[in-house]
């Protein structure tokens, strides 16, 4: 998940055009078995262990190829579900390939000063200039992430779902999304994101409410689906839907106490250290 300083205008990504001379695959496999493989056999409570994933690459690598021998006309008959599953498992697990071509991580001269050492951050170029090969044509995760996920779909629970290989960001599910069962593993994720207390927690005492910068960053995106028509304190437009949002997942007293306003907003620091499993 990018944050908002390398947020470019992208056009949206294009899913069909001429093929590249890509032999002929296969049906896609729509549960995504492949991903969910390595999701199953390297992730647990949200942590990835990169190092006995990079041993053992070869369900990743079949699901990679997988990705990038999709032909657009196949992808063109899917729901918009599916396409939007889709597209969230091409970006973890893609972001999973950045990190194990690059691991164990290096501090970069960009990035040392800033960002913990072993930081997703430390890579130049991850989001913007890496290329990885996705339905027949080249794409960034950038363009993945802003020029077809927000841009075409315009699903705001996709920010609880993409994961930039940080603490920071929503932990890695441990099975594929799909289709069929979409919009309840998006709730789900955003229950579980929100029930982190270095994500999201609201301090009674003190009159603070504090949220993670991905609704500080993202906040826009909310906006069309959970605007207030009134409540959460008269806040802005887009803090405001952030807020409505939130209290879906919340409990009756934790909802009240948002609607009724009263409170001051804070942004909790984004940690950027690899979301790595230890190992024993």
């Amino acid at each position: 998940m990018t944050p908002p300083r390398n947020v470019r205008r992208l056009a949206p990504l294009l899913v069909a055009g001429l093929a590249l001379g890509t032999p002929a695959s296969a049906a896609f496999d729509p549960a995504h078995f492949a991903w969910e493989q390595v999701l199953q056999a390297h992730v647990r409570d949200g942590r990835v262990d990169y190092k006995g994933l990079r041993s053992h690459p070869e369900a990743l690598d079949r699901y990679l190829d997988s990705l990038a021998a999709l032909r657009p006309a196949e992808y063109d008959s899917w729901s918009r579900e599916a396409q939007l599953a889709f597209w969230i498992n091409a970006y973890n697990a893609l972001t999973v390939k950045a990190v194990l071509d690059h691991y164990p991580i290096k501090p970069s001269w960009q990035g040392w000063v800033r960002y913990p050492k072993n930081s997703i951050r430390q890579i130049p170029g991850v989001w913007d200039k890496l290329r990885f090969r996705v339905m027949e044509r080249e794409v960034t995760l950038d363009e993945i992430e802003h020029g077809t996920l927000r841009a075409r779909f315009k699903e705001p629970r996709v920010h609880m779902a993409l994961v930039c290989a940080s603490i920071g960001c929503p932990p890695l599910r441990g099975e594929a999304f799909t289709g069929t069962k979409l919009d309840a593993q998006l709730d789900d994720q955003a229950g579980r994101f929100l029930r982190s207390k270095d994500k999201f927690r609201i301090d009674r005492d003190a009159g603070v409410v504090y949220l993670s910068p991905i609704f500080q960053w993202f906040g826009g995106d909310f906006m069309q689906a959970y605007a207030p028509s009134l409540g959460f304190g008269g806040r802005g437009a887009e803090e405001g839907a952030a807020l409505n949002f939130i209290s879906r997942s919340l409990g009756e007293d934790d909802r009240a106490f948002l609607a009724n306003g009263g409170f001051k907003v804070r942004y909790l620091d984004y940690d950027w250290s690899l979301n790595e499993r230890p190992r024993p």
